[in-house]
């Protein structure tokens, strides 16, 4: 469900200049300078930004870059972390489709897609973000070595994404089909996720590496 427009939200993301970044083709091969970093982090379909905020304070040298195309969304989630923005925190409110032209090859160390939307309809699959074709623009941008982190509730989703990336080259390091059935403190777990295993159901993740080969 699509969240209610809000009228102040282009002049509330205007304002923090700083942070968020409306022309990211330009920082293109500099984006570890502009934040000051020697890991370079982004998450696509960042939503209220719970996660984006909490990993930057618990890696505070790592650069992190979340990517939200709803406006709404991005307001919102600005709006709710704003006290607690790092300089080493960057928000890019634009569609992930273009992605390519904002990162240079190699310059992302670890792509993280959290809950990302399913897109069930056949006709949607290509919206997937774990799509060949998203795949082929991952590679690209990742480092060597370079990591996707995922993580998810829907089985269907992941099932997917297991065989598109076997399919494009990326080796799984990590799989579980039930992740919070262990502590993982190095992995903050948001108020959406929390939401999931209130409820008792499984949260699946996984990690691959981009092949060097």
């Amino acid at each position: 469900m699509r969240m209610r427009n809000k009228p102040w939200a282009i002049p509330f993301l205007e304002s923090f200049k700083d942070t968020v970044v409306n022309e990211p083709h330009l920082v293109a091969s500099n984006w570890k300078s502009r934040l000051n970093c020697g890991i370079l982090h982004v998450e696509i379909g960042s939503g209220k930004g719970d996660y984006w905020n909490k990993m930057a304070h618990m890696y505070p040298d790592h650069g992190w870059i979340a990517i939200e195309k709803d406006r709404n969304v991005a307001a919102s989630s600005l709006k709710k972390n704003r006290d607690e923005i790092l300089p080493t925190m960057a928000l890019i409110n634009l569609d992930a489709k273009d992605i390519g032209k904002w990162f240079a090859d190699g310059e992302v160390d670890v792509l993280h897609l959290n809950f990302s939307d399913p897109w069930p309809k056949k006709g949607h699959i290509k919206r997937r973000l774990s799509h060949s074709e998203f795949l082929k623009e991952y590679k690209r941008l990742l480092s060597a070595g370079g990591e996707i982190q995922m993580k998810t509730d829907n089985g269907g989703l992941f099932e997917f994404s297991c065989v598109e990336m076997s399919n494009n080259g990326f080796i799984c390091k990590e799989l579980s089909v039930d992740y919070r059935r262990m502590d993982h403190p190095e992995d903050v777990i948001t108020e959406y996720e929390q939401r999931f295993l209130d409820l008792n159901q499984p949260i699946y993740r996984a990690v691959w590496r981009k092949n060097n080969e």
